[in-house]
């Protein structure tokens, strides 16, 4: 007999014992997805406070935070995404379904790992405090923004050395915090596994 999961409503994670807010770390913040500056051109959050991540994950950007800090000094992760609850994954999902852009959302009823707390979108911020230049922009959906496709885009001179430098230090610091790179988006990483993920952890609603 399987065992229901239990939910959380975003309103109780503030005191919940089990996510920790992002204002904690030793990161930038910049949540996209609470302004008009994403990919469906209007906040999506509506006054929802969506700082936080699960306790392991914040506790692995934390690392990350610190080795990046250690190794390029000057530099520091901006974080452009965390807790998503579900409620903003089904606006999603209903806003883009049939169009391209559904590609890269988690169907809802699988659920995006956004909403347990254990995925982050991040970039870097260089010393004077301006973002790093990637290649593509934060939710530019396009075949320069995956991992996947970057030798060949780099031998096409669609990408650059310099962009693929700046990749590659952002991957060795989310990759030292144990984090997994997604192969269609170069700022998006998930912490555990997906499938333990999705079968033994709350969903945040």
């Amino acid at each position: 007999m399987q065992v229901k999961v239990p939910s959380i409503p975003i309103e109780d994670v503030p005191t919940h014992p089990d996510f920790r807010a992002l204002d904690a770390l030793n990161v930038a913040i910049d949540l996209r997805y609470a302004s008009s500056n994403n990919f469906v051109g209007h906040p999506v959050y509506d006054g929802l406070d969506c700082r936080y991540l699960r306790r392991e994950a914040a506790a692995a950007l934390q690392q990350s935070a610190t080795w990046l800090a250690q190794h390029r000094p000057g530099y520091r992760l901006l974080v452009l995404d965390a807790l998503r609850p579900q409620r903003v994954q089904e606006r999603l999902w209903a806003e883009l379904a049939g169009t391209p852009l559904s590609l890269y959302l988690a169907e809802p009823t699988r659920g995006s790992i956004h909403s347990f707390g254990m995925a982050v979108d991040v970039t870097l911020l260089d010393p004077l405090g301006h973002e790093v230049h990637m290649g593509t922009g934060f939710d530019e959906m396009t075949r320069a923004s995956h991992p996947e496709f970057e030798a060949e885009l780099l031998a096409q001179g669609l990408l650059t050395a310099q962009h693929l430098t700046e990749r590659g230090w952002l991957r060795a610091a989310m990759r030292h915090g144990g984090f997994h790179v997604l192969p269609t988006e170069w700022w998006h990483f998930d912490f555990g596994d997906k499938a333990e993920v999705r079968a033994g952890m709350p969903r945040v609603l």
